[in-house]
């Protein structure tokens, strides 16, 4: 059964199908395409199982593709540059439409490629990632990462829709499947409370990859973020609430090289960080940061960071982040399970005590 969301931009609107087999139902992508020209973006784990079926369902059009190496560590300037080369190289037009076929990293490079080419042509995110399904596929945020920083050059740009088959998740690794629940559970704890519980309930079932609780929390996830993005879709207000865990998670990232700690993993990390300077502002008890990092724990998440990261290095790290204003580090916090608020107005001894617990 095939749930349809809208993402409700006025004329940037569009659909998310979230279902089983909707790979196999191939009029759901081409009602989507514009023109006859058609370049596939993909990678090396991802191909060798979905795109020649994809490819077949595209025999009428004049359809290319590009296979990138897997791993954050090639979301990259230079990578990004053999998907310009495979469009000039075939001399695709304005009329092409590139179709994002992999993980957040693919759906990432994609759209940004899109906004790029001759100042903008239409993409479509097939995510096959639960991480990508429920958080990096929606909204428009395209990007590569820098050296210095993550997702520091990008783009605003909407798909035209998104079309998440739930089975692809039973070809994920288990590290993966649990990176993608970190980005779950952070739904629940940014305003959905009940969310959360329904977690705690359901992890295990979650875990098991059974088809009603993964179809569920895609769902429940989408219908979320789908919220946020059309109430906010440049960030300048309540999707930033979107970013618990990232300031912290993202330092991680970068500091530990890209790709050696998956994204989620690192959220996972970022959340605790937040929850524990949270408490330690009076905002959350100390049994509310227990009952996260439990539920981390029992998604098979870490909630310490990785041996040989300083206080020092975070603060530098983190100085390097889209929500800096005016010098001073924003962050997003809990003033309850379910409560989160951005926030500018913490002591910042209170967050070199959290830095200075959290380092190894």
């Amino acid at each position: 059964m095939m749930k349809t969301l809208h993402v409700a931009l006025d004329e940037r609107s569009y659909p998310i199908y979230i279902g089983r087999d909707l790979l196999a139902q191939p009029e759901l992508l081409t009602q989507h395409i514009k023109g006859k020209e058609v370049l596939v973006v993909t990678n090396e784990t991802v191909a060798p199982l979905y795109l020649q079926a994809l490819l077949d369902s595209l025999q009428a059009y004049q359809c290319e593709s590009v296979v990138l190496p897997d791993g954050e560590q090639f979301k990259t300037l230079d990578v990004l540059n053999q998907v310009f080369d495979q469009l000039l190289s075939v001399h695709f037009s304005r009329q092409v439409t590139l179709i994002a076929l992999g993980g957040g990293v693919i759906g990432d490079m994609t759209g940004f490629a899109a906004a790029c080419y001759q100042r903008g042509v239409p993409f479509i995110q097939i995510p096959t990632t639960l991480l990508s399904q429920v958080d990096s596929s929606v909204g428009g945020k395209t990007a590569v990462n820098h050296a210095l920083g993550k997702n520091m050059i990008g783009a605003f740009y909407q798909p035209q829709c998104v079309i998440a088959d739930t089975n692809t998740l039973n070809t994920l690794d288990d590290r993966q499947l649990s990176s993608g629940i970190a980005e779950v559970i952070k739904y629940g704890l940014i305003n959905d409370l009940d969310f959360f519980e329904w977690l705690e309930d359901n992890m295990t079932a979650l875990k098991h990859r059974e088809p009603a609780a993964l179809a569920e929390a895609v769902e429940r996830s989408c219908i979320d973020k789908a919220k946020m993005v059309a109430e906010d879709e440049l960030e300048h207000g309540v999707r930033a609430l979107l970013n618990l865990g990232h300031t912290f998670g993202h330092a991680i990232e970068t500091g530990m090289g890209y790709g050696n700690w998956l994204h989620g993993e690192a959220i996972a990390c970022g959340m605790v960080m937040a929850a524990d300077l949270s408490q330690r502002l009076g905002w959350l008890t100390t049994q509310d940061v227990d009952r996260i990092k439990a539920l981390l724990l029992a998604a098979d998440l870490p909630v310490t960071t990785p041996e040989g990261m300083s206080s020092e290095q975070f603060m530098s790290l983190m100085a390097v982040d889209k929500k800096v204003k005016d010098g001073v580090i924003r962050l997003v916090l809990l003033q309850g399970i379910g409560q989160a608020v951005m926030s500018d107005n913490y002591s910042r001894d209170k967050l070199a005590e959290t830095l200075e617990l959290f380092q190894h």
